[in-house]
């Protein structure tokens, strides 16, 4: 099995802030990082961490073949992301010291994929393959038909939030995974509860309070708490809660089960400086629930 994740690419710019601006102000930041980012690169690392077997397709510019060489050492296979004749896309994202962020996205190359990469991508893929996809890239729906024609399982991370463009994708789709707010959006743009979509399965998280899971089939409704930890930046946990529990369900894990991993993950994650350079690997998530060795 495989997730073809049809996601964004950004080099990331993080500015460490005394706090986040207000309208008119200049802060001096206390540090910058670049990294790898993108909410497509970021969900595709951590499934690959996962032990999910991970195609990308995107693109990038010439200045960002070194971003395309990060996926690829993070074992994502790499085949169908191309180089275009625009800037890369890129993210500046303002991370004050309690680990809140605001983040402006420039789409670059994410704009410039066209219908053939995908296509190409797709013919790949196997029945029962997971297909990605999130508001960074172009062509949303067209994947998303594609891949419901193909016999993919077909999931949208709605974020950034567009009503229009869930709307364009809601009829192919098996899975919905949002956050609250979008959520809320999403219900007064349709005038549907996220469990009256008529989808399989929807997954609305709740940042500290953990994720409520919408069983289409049952009509029940199933909380999972988060685990209590000390943030320092949020920034990429959504997205590795997103990764891990693709990659959980691609290898065969039960919805709860691959819930619980993804929950895991994303709480070590937002423990952590950046986004999908320190995404934690399946090894970490699982010593978390071993006990310390006597002595240390």
């Amino acid at each position: 099995m495989a997730i073809y994740n049809l996601g964004s690419i950004n080099a990331d710019l993080l500015y460490s802030v005394p706090h986040l601006p207000r309208p008119g102000e200049t802060l001096a930041s206390t540090a910058l990082r670049r990294g790898l980012g993108g909410k497509g690169a970021n969900m595709s690392v951590a499934a690959a961490r996962g032990a999910a077997r991970v195609v990308h397709i995107g693109a990038v510019g010439p200045d960002g073949r070194w971003a395309r060489d990060l996926l690829t050492e993070y074992g994502v296979d790499t085949r169908h992301i191309a180089v275009v004749d625009q800037v890369t896309g890129h993210a500046v994202i303002l991370l004050d010291p309690d680990g809140e962020n605001t983040i402006i996205i420039n789409p670059g190359a994410n704009h410039a994929i066209d219908q053939n990469q995908i296509g190409l991508a797709l013919a790949e893929a196997s029945p029962g393959d997971i297909l990605l996809m999130q508001n960074e890239t172009t062509h949303q729906a067209f994947s998303a038909e594609t891949g419901s024609s193909l016999g993919l399982r077909v999931v949208y991370a709605a974020a950034p939030f567009n009503a229009d463009a869930v709307r364009a994708v809601l009829p192919y789709l098996d899975m919905l995974i949002l956050n609250a707010v979008e959520a809320l959006q999403l219900e007064q743009a349709l005038g549907k509860a996220p469990g009256d979509l008529g989808l399989a399965d929807v997954i609305v998280t709740l940042g500290a309070q953990g994720c409520r899971w919408f069983q289409g089939a049952s009509g029940q409704v199933v909380d999972f708490p988060a685990l209590p930890v000390t943030p320092v930046d949020t920034t990429g946990a959504g997205d590795t809660f997103t990764g891990y529990l693709l990659g959980g369900l691609d290898r065969g894990m039960q919805m709860a089960q691959a819930i619980n991993l993804a929950t895991k993950a994303a709480a070590l994650m937002v423990t952590r400086v950046g986004t999908a350079d320190v995404i934690p690997d399946l090894l970490e998530i699982q010593q978390m629930d071993q006990p310390p060795a006597k002595g240390a």
